[in-house]
């Protein structure tokens, strides 16, 4: 256990150890004050439910804005043909991704989830963006419901994929088993929510969730899979100081088709 303590008239972020003695001291305008004190504002937002307050074109988005603001960068960047989700929920990412396929003038986005409630499935299907979505209902990892997807994939589309359904080590390594192969060259699948690795034992998390996460999951594949790598996406613009220190819930998520 650490404490944080934040001196803004010294400007300094002190970590201390469990009997109060300091281990380091940083700068307050250091990168490593901005790393220190995002930890601590991701587990407080943990623990206040912090992304459960946005929306996005009217749909709750259950994201953190800065992670929505870096994929945004990406699919600009790649500009895919088709973009999966799995898991759906309140259908706010899905219009998301949407909106940027409109945006762009190409794309559209396959929604998987093993339930769409009916409120919800009226909420996108009556969205002005529903023509870009197309919903697809059942258990993410069943060979019948890939395989229905996979369906509705063109030969020699980009493809860019995002895991955010059930979070288990087991259900993603599964997911990437099923729809990495759908993955493009220069593309990505992405696991989300591997923030689940930081925040063991805070409120609303498992023990087992210092070992049985995405990031696990993402790990593994790769090791698997000499055809995919873990890379960060660059940044399209940076002058800022804090680059690679980003505030996510999405560590250690993005795994690029090399090859």
């Amino acid at each position: 256990m650490t404490v944080l303590r934040i001196d803004t008239d010294a400007a300094i972020v002190d970590v201390l150890g469990p009997s109060g003695e300091a281990l380091r001291t940083h700068p307050l305008g250091s990168p490593e004050a901005f790393t220190e004190i995002t930890r601590a504002w991701l587990r407080c937002g943990w623990d206040n439910k912090h992304i459960y307050t946005f929306t996005w074109l009217g749909r709750p988005v259950i994201q953190l804005p800065e992670d929505l603001v870096r994929i945004q960068e990406v699919i600009w960047r790649l500009r895919p043909d088709v973009i999966i989700e799995t898991g759906v929920a309140h259908g706010g990412s899905l219009v998301f991704y949407a909106s940027l396929c409109h945006l762009l003038g190409r794309g559209r986005v396959i929604g998987v989830d093993v339930e769409v409630r009916p409120h919800n499935r009226r909420a996108i299907e009556d969205h002005p963006l529903a023509p870009f979505i197309t919903l697809v209902e059942g258990d993410s990892t069943d060979p019948e419901v890939a395989g229905r997807v996979r369906d509705l994939v063109r030969p020699g589309e980009t493809v860019m994929i995002l895991l955010d359904s059930c979070h288990t080590k087991a259900h993603v390594l599964a997911e990437l088993e099923a729809y990495a192969p759908l993955v493009t060259v220069g593309s990505y699948a992405v696991a989300m929510d591997g923030i689940m690795e930081d925040v063991a034992g805070a409120p609303r998390t498992h023990p087992d969730w210092a070992w049985n996460n995405p990031k696990q999951a993402a790990r593994e594949f790769v090791g698997r899979h000499a055809d995919f790598s873990l890379e960060e996406p660059p940044f399209l613009f940076n002058e800022g100081a804090v680059a690679g220190r980003v505030a996510t819930y999405w560590p250690s998520a993005f795994i690029k088709r090399v090859a």
